[in-house]
């Protein structure tokens, strides 16, 4: 990417991040349980598996949310108002973003945070050729840690987008930490948030279990990370991709299963594993609406309006940040 200008507005370069992959992966693979930041799925291998979970047929997620924002772009355009700066939390996919854009009315910029240069760059060049006038500031960073107090310009009304349910691979306690610093961020606007919703197991079950293996190669996709990045010799074939869904704690909870006793090497250091160990590598809480604005409330928003698909499948939040 250049700073040269597309479409009259000058495309700002992307903010190096802080993140050394290699040393993360060997302090959660040392300690216990072991574990894999989710965060890592994304390189460019991970992005492209990505997209192809999110037109699985058993994939609810994405299809219900883009037909909400759809249905009702009109009425979040109103919400968000005009001359507003939209930041989105953890970017990825030009899809929905591209749904807000084209309603909303003299957006002052947008802001794309994204922990993978790989998927900002590309994320950037789509806004580009569909949305020319729009002033896009991308920023690599991860969006889970501390926002930087210079976002947003001085005076813009200030909105934030965090599409997909991300935000139930927090634990609750991160959750409601994560809101709260985002209420302060907003202040001022708000927060369109995505919220997936508790619902049949059954149903949950086969979204992260697919009979295409789609999932099981996005997960197991962060041990080919390993072995390209963190010089890992991992046997990619003797892990197993294992997601359950906890009903107690109402998430579905991801594994990466070792199906022998092996000794892997990362990062030059020997890792042993035990038949049947395995490393946890992402959990995805799902909320019922009333807990969900509860949770908000508690973290300094404003619940306002819902909206849920007929089913109540998926849930589409606006949270006022006073």
């Amino acid at each position: 990417m250049t700073s040269a200008s597309r479409g009259g507005i000058a495309a700002k370069r992307p903010i190096p991040a802080d993140i050394d992959f290699p040393d993360v992966l060997l302090a959660g693979l040392s300690a216990e349980p072991k574990r894999i930041a989710c965060k890592y799925f994304y390189d460019a291998a991970g992005a492209e598996l990505f997209q192809q979970i999110c037109a699985l047929p058993e994939y609810y997620l994405t299809r219900t949310e883009l037909s909400l924002l759809r249905r009702h772009a009109g009425e979040f355009a109103r919400l968000i108002g005009p001359d507003a700066e939209l930041v989105e939390f953890g970017a990825g996919s030009s899809e929905k973003i591209g749904v807000l854009l084209a309603s909303l009315e003299r957006i002052r910029a947008y802001i794309p945070m994204e922990i993978s240069s790989e998927s900002l760059t590309g994320l950037v060049a789509r806004i580009h050729a569909d949305h020319p006038q729009v002033d896009v500031r991308p920023l690599l960073a991860d969006f889970s840690a501390a926002l930087p107090p210079t976002l947003f310009s001085p005076g813009a009304r200030r909105v934030g987008f965090f599409p997909g349910s991300t935000i139930g691979n927090f634990t609750r306690p991160e959750a409601r930490d994560f809101l709260a610093g985002t209420a302060r961020l907003l202040k001022g606007g708000g927060l369109l948030i995505g919220v997936d919703l508790v619902k049949d197991p059954a149903l949950l079950h086969a979204a992260y279990n697919d009979t295409a293996g789609v999932t099981a190669s996005f997960n197991r996709n962060l041990l080919v990370r390993a072995n390209r990045e963190a010089a890992a010799n991992f046997d990619i074939a003797r892990f197993a991709h294992y997601a359950p869904y906890n009903v107690e704690q109402r998430r579905i909870e991801m594994y990466l299963v070792s199906t022998a006793a092996q000794l892997v090497r990362v990062c030059g250091r020997p890792v042993a594993f035990a038949e049947g160990e395995a490393i946890h590598t992402e959990w995805s809480h799902k909320y019922t609406v009333e807990d969900f604005r509860a949770l908000a409330a508690q973290a300094g928003f404003i619940p306002r309006a819902v909206w849920c698909d007929p089913d109540r499948l998926f849930s589409l939040h606006w949270l006022e940040a006073p």
